[in-house]
């Protein structure tokens, strides 16, 4: 009966459509060139074996071929109610794949070219199709007012395209993407359409734990560096409708039962590890297809379910509505829970109530992880850490410019709190993670360096801060390779306490609920080595990430990698060598300038190509450039986006002349934003630290100094001091 009245409704639309719009053939796309067919090559590029006579020189993809092809695939497909504001990742997913399966009949129908489906099908006009009666207002009509503050879901930063840098929007790609249908099915090899080596196997073979040791980071590091990667990115994929975690509906069931995005990871019989638990496969789902702004056509993409830009939403949330359940409603604060007020000790973040299951391994029914404004806070104790440190840092400054503003109320308070967070965390990124990460070098090449004085304006509007496709899957995800096989504990006087398994810390972080704990953490971050940038990884995340209660197993993070980039269609290694103007070749020996031999002769026992060597695997194996700890390709990938991310904010602390500006005396007390001042004035027991956290301390260049000296400098916030408008 539903599906009847849907094509009744169709048919009805697209009469009113003919008698309102255009004629139904006119011409959406022009096609030049030969006839084609529509089975991939990945020799050619192009879509091969489809209907003969089809894709002749002029032919056009005409409005009318469009319905039919929307009747079609809505036969097919169930889309969510569009007459809402709040789209979910699910309900976007359902438009999503009505317009991949819109875009894929297109493709085979006119046998369209690689280059047709990438640079051709975006550009059809679709409202002024029947695909504008599912197309979510908020990615089409956009209506931006200007202001001072920005709005959580990141719409309208840019004002002349305002879904740039938003919520829900898709991933942003520098190579075109590899399917091997040339849609949407994940990438194999090209040599000869044949399978790649298992993402497993490559996790096991190339990147084994060998426990090498990076001597100048530590391990707070990796700590800054998550919580980082979760302001910028996180895929919309399918959930556990019950934990919201991953859904586990792939490995153990029949093809009828299992999930529809399920692309689970094989696991070979001579597994060194896994087949001790007869272990033959790991559940892995695939990400959401993306809605492109204008609901436009094109092959498969994933989106991005945060913002784009460096906004703190960590601490915020990117939905005004999780926001106001952050907050306190006065004082301008946020929600904190003062487990240890009668110790005298600062408060932890609040009790996760809402959905306790989702990202948080809970023993009992009593037991609760914590909330943030990012879901992923209790995904390993160390970035609990962080956004705690960042929760009490927001609630110092409103209780500060509480006092100096007292006519203030509690939206304009929380707001200029919000702002002044917002760029501690752009300036501390950029003038001391990044430093460490990718050296002096590698910013100034990419114009990352940050200003002495003065305004910077870098603005440009026509810069797109969409996280990156080869960002998000690939590149971002060197941190891994930092990850220790323990997380230590440390004494306000720097001597080590004790040591946990990271597995066990990982979506458990209940140790923050004893008191005094979280500052050994903290003093545990800036005094642990962080492992080396290179193709070892710890088992402690290629064997046992996420293990539940009881169980001496878990799941392979490096083969989760390998599998995302795939099911992302991102291109081979050596392709990114060449988008990022480095040497390539057709010959394995050839990478022994880039890695060592060992790796290099690793890869011929698995690949047949060095083409076919995956992004991530290929990124962590390459040398580091000189100063810095990242090869030159994810160096050349993290440098792009960090540099987008900059040029491409209307918001960023360095600007001038927007009403979100600091006055030049603010942006003089912004600069002296450090991330040691922030763990000094957000502890309880640290008493000396060194000047720059994320590196090892040194008695000579990174001495350790007192909290109280004044050598640490503090942000003045009666800078932020603002008389009382008179009545009179």
């Amino acid at each position: 009966m539903d599906s009847m009245f849907i094509i009744v409704s169709v048919i009805l639309t697209i009469c009113n459509l003919g008698k309102t719009q255009l004629t139904d053939s006119e011409c959406a796309l022009k096609l030049t060139g030969p006839g084609r067919t529509s089975f991939f090559d990945f020799n050619t590029n192009t879509l091969r074996g489809g209907p003969l006579g089809m894709g002749q020189s002029g032919q056009c993809i005409t409005y009318e071929a469009i319905n039919q092809a929307y009747i079609d695939a809505r036969k097919r497909i169930s889309v969510a109610q569009t007459n809402k504001n709040n789209w979910n990742a699910q309900e976007l997913a359902s438009v999503g794949e009505l317009l991949l399966d819109i875009s894929t009949q297109l493709t085979k129908n006119y046998g369209l070219s690689y280059e047709e489906v990438e640079k051709g099908l975006p550009t059809i006009d679709t409202s002024k199709t029947l695909i504008r009666e599912v197309c979510p207002a908020y990615l089409s009509n956009v209506e931006c007012r200007v202001g001072k503050y920005r709005r959580y879901d990141g719409l309208c930063n840019n004002v002349k395209y305002p879904t740039w840098g938003a919520t829900n929007t898709p991933f942003s790609r520098l190579v075109g993407p590899l399917f091997s249908d040339g849609m949407s099915a994940p990438k194999i090899s090209g040599i000869n359409n044949e399978k790649l080596p298992m993402a497993r196997v490559v996790s096991r073979i190339m990147h084994p734990d060998e426990g090498f040791h990076e001597h100048a980071a530590t391990l707070m590091l990796v700590a800054f560096g998550q919580f980082l990667d979760h302001d910028f990115t996180l895929m919309g994929t399918p959930a556990d409708p019950k934990t919201k975690n991953e859904p586990e509906e792939c490995c153990n069931r029949s093809s009828n039962l299992k999930h529809p995005y399920c692309n689970e990871i094989p696991i070979p019989d001579d597994d060194y590890f896994y087949s001790k638990f007869n272990i033959k496969c790991i559940d892995f789902v695939r990400s959401f297809p993306a809605v492109r702004p204008g609901c436009r056509l094109g092959s498969r993409i994933g989106f991005n379910t945060l913002t784009s830009v460096l906004d703190a939403n960590t601490v915020y949330s990117v939905t005004e509505e999780y926001n106001r359940h952050l907050r306190t409603g006065f004082g301008g604060l946020l929600r904190m829970n003062p487990a240890f007020k009668n110790l005298g000790l600062k408060d932890l973040l609040p009790l996760k109530i809402q959905d306790p299951d989702e990202g948080c391994t809970r023993l009992n029914p009593s037991q609760y992880c914590f909330d943030a404004g990012e879901v992923r806070v209790n995904e390993q104790l160390v970035l609990t850490t962080m956004h705690t440190i960042w929760a009490r840092e927001h609630n110092r400054i409103a209780r500060e410019l509480s006092k100096m503003n007292p006519h203030w109320n509690d939206e304009i308070i929380f707001q200029e709190a919000r702002r002044i967070v917002i760029a501690e965390i752009q300036h501390i990124t950029y003038n001391e993670f990044l430093p460490t990460l990718l050296g002096k070098g590698v910013m100034e090449k990419f114009g990352l360096l940050l200003q002495k004085e003065g305004y910077w304006d870098g603005y440009d509007i026509n810069v797109s801060p969409n996280v990156l496709a080869e960002f998000s899957a690939a590149a971002l995800r060197i941190g891994h390779t930092f990850l220790p096989n323990s997380v230590e504990r440390w004494s306000k006087a720097h001597k080590f306490i004790a040591s946990k398994k990271l597995s066990d810390l990982i979506r458990r972080p209940y140790d923050l609920y004893r008191a005094g704990v979280l500052d050994e953490y903290i003093m545990g971050l800036t005094n642990q080595v962080a492992q080396a940038m290179d193709d070892s990884v710890t088992q402690e995340v290629t064997n046992t990430l996420f293990k539940k209660p009881g169980q001496r197993f878990g799941v392979d993070l490096v083969a989760f990698n390998i599998q995302r980039g795939r099911e992302f269609g991102l291109p081979g290694f050596m392709e990114y060598r060449k988008f990022c103007g480095l040497p390539v070749s057709d010959s394995f020996q050839s990478l022994s300038l880039e890695m060592p031999n060992s790796t290099v002769n690793r890869y011929t026992t698995i690949y047949n190509s060095p083409d076919d060597v995956d992004l991530w695997s290929g990124g962590v194996s390459e040398k580091p450039l000189p100063g810095s700890m990242a090869g030159p390709v994810f160096s050349c990938i993290l440098a792009t986006q960090f540099s987008y991310a900059r040029r491409g904010d209307r918001f960023w602390y360095e600007l001038p002349n927007q009403p979100s500006s600091f006055t030049p005396e603010q942006l003089k007390e912004i600069r002296k934003a450090r991330l040691a001042r922030v763990l000094c004035d957000n502890t309880d027991l640290m008493d000396t630290i060194q000047l720059w956290p994320i590196v090892l301390p040194d008695h000579e260049i990174n001495p350790r100094v007192p909290c109280r000296s004044g050598i640490i400098p503090s942000v003045n916030l009666n800078k932020w001091i603002e008389l009382p408008v008179s009545s009179n």
